[in-house]
């Protein structure tokens, strides 16, 4: 699909020279003289090295097509998720390095949406909030409110994440999957 290159955004994938690029930065640049022009930063999708590509503002570029394929977790093995495609019951191992540091929210029978060019996988959505139980909480140190500060404290799958000082082991938190922070008590 060709696309106005001032159109394209981070995480978009582009084909560019015979390769898939996911683009990381974009910035319009207006030198003194001459045209104005569009700066990608791009991140080659398959072996991971990076370069940047200049492209006039309306120059058009091929805006790669990609499958999404809703799937369930099942289970990990090392660096290594299993996913089944909902609909042709297909099992798919993906390397963790594809999903990325959200990969530790995952839970069994979660439901997610895989990104792939040509079968291959690209990427893994997960749902934005995860529910998840506390299992230690450092004590309320003397003076602290629920207003002034947080706490450390380990969820059940060892991230350790900052929680108000009310919040104890045993309690389910609702936690961002993309920053990894405390969002509130989970309603019971």
């Amino acid at each position: 699909m060709k696309v106005n290159a001032n159109t394209m955004r981070p995480g978009h994938v582009l084909e560019h020279n015979g390769k898939l690029w996911v683009i990381t930065k974009t910035a319009i640049v207006q030198p003194g003289k001459g045209g104005a022009f569009i700066q990608l930063e791009m991140k080659d999708v398959r072996t991971g090295n990076k370069s940047t590509e200049r492209f006039r503002t309306q120059e058009t570029v091929e805006r790669a097509r990609l499958d999404e394929h809703e799937m369930t977790f099942l289970f990990s093995e090392g660096d290594s998720f299993t996913f089944m495609d909902k609909e042709s019951f297909e099992q798919v191992a993906i390397p963790r390095d594809i999903i990325g540091d959200p990969a530790v929210f995952l839970q069994d029978g979660m439901e997610v949406t895989v990104q792939s060019h040509e079968g291959s996988p690209l990427g893994v959505e997960i749902p934005g909030k995860v529910t998840l139980q506390i299992v230690e909480a450092d004590p309320v140190v003397k003076g602290q409110t629920a207003s002034s500060s947080y706490k450390p404290a380990k969820l059940e799958n060892g991230v350790s994440i900052l929680v108000p000082p009310h919040i104890e082991a045993g309690t389910r938190v609702v936690v961002d999957t993309g920053t990894g922070e405390y969002v509130e008590r989970a309603k019971d």
